[in-house]
């Protein structure tokens, strides 16, 4: 299960989302920072019993900064709500397909593939899944990752990407801006002694999937 003092001072993070109270309470956000490393870590052990090609990455560098940029949005609360974890070969900056945890009250979950690629990396899955179509669908279509992941999260265009065919009877699959799938958890679920059973048990679906983006990412760098 998620360490308790994470979850409790996250939900006293969100009502008091100000400068005041988290200076006040930076001690409490020490203790929940460095337990969800801690936990961060044994997830990287957990990882790797799955896809060992995760390597041994630091708990550090596939953990997120706690304080939000401000300057561009509309929401000016000076921190995020939330701890999360993107587990890769190469950490949170990797360009690889990982695996990720979010811990966030009432807004939980874990998922990952690959989040808003960089353009020649999305032009090489795209391509990847054009010319292996068939392998492509064997895995997003088996029973049992359709029914954990309904879908392919994130924006799609409006029509085909520059540079293929539009008439192609799979045209669908590229259009995608993002390859990522997410699972929610509950605030019971991440407090559960079940977790780990519910993470390997999602990640080995996942794996397949993140097998064939890392391919094609291999292939673009």
């Amino acid at each position: 299960m998620v360490p308790k003092e994470v979850f409790e001072f996250l939900v006293e993070l969100s009502i008091n989302n100000n400068r005041e109270w988290f200076q006040d309470n930076k001690s409490k956000y020490q203790q929940a920072k460095e337990s969800f490393e801690e936990y961060t870590n044994q997830l990287i052990g957990i990882i790797h019993s799955i896809d060992k090609t995760i390597g041994h990455p630091h708990a550090k560098d596939c953990t997120f900064r706690i304080y939000r940029d401000v300057r561009f949005s509309k929401n000016k609360e000076p921190y995020k709500n939330n701890m999360g974890a993107y587990i890769a070969h190469g950490g949170r900056k990797s360009p690889y397909a990982g695996y990720y945890v979010h811990i966030e009250p009432d807004n939980s979950f874990m998922g990952g593939g690959i989040y808003m690629p960089q353009p020649a990396v999305l032009k090489s899955i795209r391509e990847s899944i054009i010319e292996n179509v068939d392998e492509y669908k064997a895995i997003v279509d088996e029973p049992t990752f359709t029914k954990t992941f309904p879908e392919i999260w994130g924006e799609k265009l409006k029509t085909a990407p520059k540079g293929f065919d539009k008439t192609d009877p799979n045209i669908d699959l590229i259009r995608n801006k993002s390859y990522a799938v997410t699972i929610k958890l509950s605030d019971k679920q991440i407090q559960s002694k079940s977790l780990e059973d519910k993470i390997k048990t999602t990640f080995t679906t996942m794996k397949p999937f993140n097998d064939f983006m890392n391919h094609a990412v291999k292939n673009s760098l």
